[in-house]
Parts: C-alpha cells; sequence; structure tokens
C-alpha cells in the first residue's frame, strides 16, 4: 500500500463525513441564526430558547435525511471493506 492509496481513502473518508454532517450542521446554522436574530430585536437573553428549536430542528432533519445518510456511509464502509484485499498484497 502506497502513499496514494492513503491520502485518498482519507480523502473519501472526508468527503463522507462532511456529506453527512452537513445537513444537520446547516440546519443547527440556520435555527441559530434566526432565534439570535429573534433574540436581539426582542432583547431577550435566554440561553435555552435557543437550544430546544435547534434539537427540535435538528432531529427533524434526521428523521427525513436518515435514510439517505444511511445510505452514504454504508456505500462507503462496503467500498472501504472492498479495498482490504488489494490493501495487504
Amino acid at each position: 500500500m502506497n502513499t496514494q492509496a492513503v491520502l485518498s481513502m482519507g480523502q473519501q473518508g472526508l468527503e463522507v463525513m462532511l456529506l453527512v454532517s452537513a445537513p444537520i450542521l446547516l440546519t443547527a446554522l440556520a435555527v441559530g441564526l434566526i432565534i439570535s436574530i429573534f433574540q436581539a430585536a426582542t432583547q431577550i437573553n435566554e440561553v435555552t430558547l435557543s437550544f430546544v428549536p435547534k434539537i427540535i430542528a435538528i432531529f427533524v432533519v434526521m428523521i427525513i435525511t436518515g435514510p439517505w445518510m444511511l445510505t452514504t456511509m454504508i456505500d462507503y464502509i462496503q467500498r472501504l471493506f472492498g479495498q482490504i484485499p488489494f490493501m495487504i498484497g
């Protein structure tokens, strides 16, 4: 196994990680921004006000995109396990 194969595997792993985590992170960012604007407009400085809507939104996104996330991770793992014979010799 050469360095190019190791770098390729690492790059693929990072791509899958970013792809799978993007919907959750973008949802948390959007909900946090909306709640922050609401808090600034109403001058309410309650920490838990932003926490609960983020959790609910993240659960909804995980329910919607969960099957796609699982399929993406399974495909990556199958490709990774399929490369094991070629890595050994």
